[in-house]
């Protein structure tokens, strides 16, 4: 294991976050009055993300492409791009393209400190790349399938540099098989620098505690947890470092995995799985 190349404009990073549309991701999450559906909550995380990414890699030239960046939407026997807008179709984009080209930017109103220890709204522009779907069944298998194809490729193109990084958000088994085979296809892959890494996050609507990057699965409460737990990649050790330092308990099995997951952790599995090496 070394996941320690160089992230540059030569060397780029790759990022795949597949993204489950299936029906049940309408359903609620959240406490008390205030809940959103599942799939308004992973989108704004993910546009969110989006935007720190661009502003990451931001100089005075603009939005360096440090990474390439898919969102891949799997319902409804459909599995696609979930980029919305100009980006419409398109799969791994280059982030400086990714930051010009929102779908739409909205205007949304934020709580925030009002400098006499309370609290003020203020709007703030939020851009827009994909929005929920909700629709069908799970199919992951083809999903993972789907990110084969792209990693195959990257990894060619790219031989020596951090390999890519697969995030998958779920809420539901795969009603397209056992997807086990392509999830060891994909991680199969590898640049000179490790194997691609697969990240995978179960969304909750139920309560109850998150379980986040555990190192085994004692205590997951049932067969798909496990599984989704085997499928999962062990974090690097900077990722591993990142998440003791926001409080997380780790070891060097700890796994890019989170279960029944809540808002917060959510925002955290992404923020988690997507810290790459130093950039130049």
């Amino acid at each position: 294991m070394s996941y320690t190349a160089e992230i540059s404009r030569t060397n780029p990073g790759c990022f795949i976050f597949l993204v489950d549309q299936s029906a049940s991701m309408s359903d609620p999450m959240g406490a008390g009055d205030v809940t959103q559906q599942r799939a308004e909550v992973v989108s704004d995380a993910i546009n969110r993300l989006l935007t720190e990414l661009s502003v990451k890699c931001a100089k005075e030239e603009g939005v360096r492409d440090y990474f390439h960046v898919a969102v891949i939407g799997y319902g409804h026997n459909h599995v696609g791009s979930a980029f919305q807008g100009a980006l419409a179709g398109r799969d791994l984009v280059p982030l400086s393209e990714v930051a010009n080209n929102p779908a739409r930017v909205e205007s949304r109103t934020k709580k925030m400190p009002d400098g006499a220890g309370g609290l003020v709204e203020t709007s703030v522009q939020f851009p827009v790349w994909m929005d929920p779907v909700t629709n069908g069944g799970t199919p992951m298998t083809r999903a993972l399938g789907y990110a084969d194809i792209l990693v195959a490729n990257w990894v060619e193109a790219h031989p020596s540099g951090f390999p890519p990084i697969v995030l998958n958000l779920t809420d539901g088994e795969s009603t397209d098989g056992d997807p086990t085979s392509a999830a060891i296809a994909l991680a199969s892959h590898a640049t000179a620098d490790g194997a691609v890494l697969l990240f995978n996050l179960h969304v909750s609507g139920t309560g109850g505690t998150p379980v986040t990057f555990p190192d085994s699965d004692e205590g997951l409460p049932d067969t798909y947890a496990r599984l989704l737990f085997q499928m999962s990649s062990v974090l690097p050790s900077h990722m591993r470092s990142y998440a003791a330092s926001q409080g997380h308990r780790v070891s060097e099995t700890t796994r890019g995995f989170v279960y029944n997951a809540d808002i917060t952790s959510i925002v955290e599995f992404l923020d988690i799985g997507t810290r790459a090496t130093e950039l130049r």
